[in-house]
Parts: structure tokens; sequence; C-alpha cells
């Protein structure tokens, strides 16, 4: 089905006080669509749901896709979800279950994924999900499931449907991200010292704690100060994501 600019528009945030009509306009989308629900974050390194200009979260008010009362909540579900893990290595939309992902071209990372226990570790049977991969090392991911729970087959769904809902969850969660940034107006004038500056490129390289400490003749806390300072510097929300951002922006080689 094609997705017309009334619909592209009805998602898309402009500003704050958009967000929860885009929200529910996307939430109505997706039934009216394809009859599924939606979970949806704007990056799954974080705990905190989507929240709309007053600061209520839209996780299980709007957006109630998932069988798990408080989906958002669960410790390590980015971790843990095949369906999440999946989304790091994928850009496309794909569907999932607990015999695979399909995808629209064959990506061979996927195979490595652990589908043990997919329905307790993904907290569905099934999704049709789309990835998408944000500024400074940041995912969002929209899944869409069915509101049967003990539906497992979401292949003539995604075959119809599939393209659409992912412009409209790529809609929403760009504009989203675009509209809640908090680094924009700053972003150019983030500086890290050459301290914090070694402790990133020998985490980089693969290096613990200890070890850079040895190489740099310092304690273990003052790189674990130094990582911290740099993570929160660049808004990272840990040290795999602020590795990432730093090196989007060029402080990875910039050391002398």
């Amino acid at each position: 089905m094609q997705i017309d600019d009334a619909w592209l528009r009805a998602v898309r945030i402009e500003r704050p006080d958009d967000i929860r009509r885009a929200a529910e306009s996307l939430r109505d989308a997706a039934r009216r669509l394809a009859g599924l629900g939606i979970a949806i974050t704007h990056n799954i390194a974080s705990p905190a749901p989507i929240r709309d200009a007053a600061g209520a979260s839209l996780a299980g008010e709007v957006f109630d896709g998932m069988r798990e009362a408080n989906w958002w909540t669960v410790p390590q579900l980015a971790f843990t979800s095949p369906i999440a893990m999946a989304s790091r290595f994928e850009g496309d939309v794909f569907w999932a279950n607990a015999r695979g992902f399909r995808t629209r071209s064959p990506n061979q990372l996927l195979a490595a994924i652990d589908l043990t226990q997919f329905e307790k570790r993904a907290l569905t049977r099934a999704a049709i999900a789309v990835p998408v991969h944000l500024p400074f090392g940041q995912i969002g991911l929209a899944m869409f499931v069915s509101p049967d729970p003990a539906v497992d087959e979401l292949g003539d769904i995604y075959a119809r449907h599939g393209e659409a809902l992912a412009l409209l969850a790529r809609t929403f969660l760009t504009s989203y991200a675009k509209a809640t940034e908090r680094r924009a107006a700053t972003v150019g004038a983030i500086t890290l010292s050459k301290r914090e500056v070694e402790c990133l490129r020998w985490a980089a390289a693969g290096k613990t704690n200890d070890e850079i400490a040895i190489i740099l003749g310092l304690k273990r806390t003052t790189i674990r100060f130094h990582t911290r300072n740099a993570a929160a510097k660049l808004d990272a929300v840990n040290r795999d994501q602020a590795l990432f951002r730093a090196a989007q922006l060029g402080f990875l080689g910039t050391l002398r």
C-alpha cells in the first residue's frame, strides 16, 4: 500500500507539542493499515520511554502493542531481546519469530543471533521490526505486533505493508529525535581533554580500564573518571555509545 503525504504529515513532528498527536496518528495508522499494535523506542540503549511535551510517557498509554504491561522497564531488554540485537546489524525493515529473521536482502550477521526462548526474551511471538539508525550512534526501534498473543506468523502482512510501516515509523522517530534533541545548539562546541581522548582511544582498541590504567600509569578509578566525563560531554548513556559518538565526531583520530 502506498503512503500518501497526509499520512506522513500526521506522524511527523515539527515541535514538541506535536509529539502526542503524531504518536496517536502512528498508532492509528498501524491499526488501520495492518491491524497491528506498536511498541517503540527512540533509543534501545536507554530505558527512558518516548514522552510528550508535558513529559508524560507514551509507552503503554499510546503505544500499547506489547503483551508485557511495562515492557520498557524490563531490565536489560535491549541486550536480551533478539529483535533489539538484530536492529544493531540490520538497517531495513524485517520480521522475526522463533524460527528466524526475514529481511529484504540476505544478512548473514543475523544468523548468529540466539533465538532460544524467543517469546520470553522478545516479549512477543512475532514482530515486524523497523530499526532507525540515528546520529551519534543512537538506534531507534519500532516493533509492530499482533493484538493476538498467539500469532507467530507475520509474513503476509510484512510482504504487503512492511515498507509502508517502515516509512511511517522512520518519519516519526527521526522527527522525534530532532524535536527533542538537546545537543543541537552545542554539538559543535563539544571538547574532550587529551586524557579523555586517550582513555577512549584505548577503550576503542579493546582495552579494559585496568589495562588502560597500566598503559597510562594511572589508577583504575582515574580511568573511570575520565571515561565517564567524556561520556557525559557526549551525552552518551554508556561506554559503547560514547566510543561511537567520539568516533563519529572525529575525536578518536585527533590525539597529538
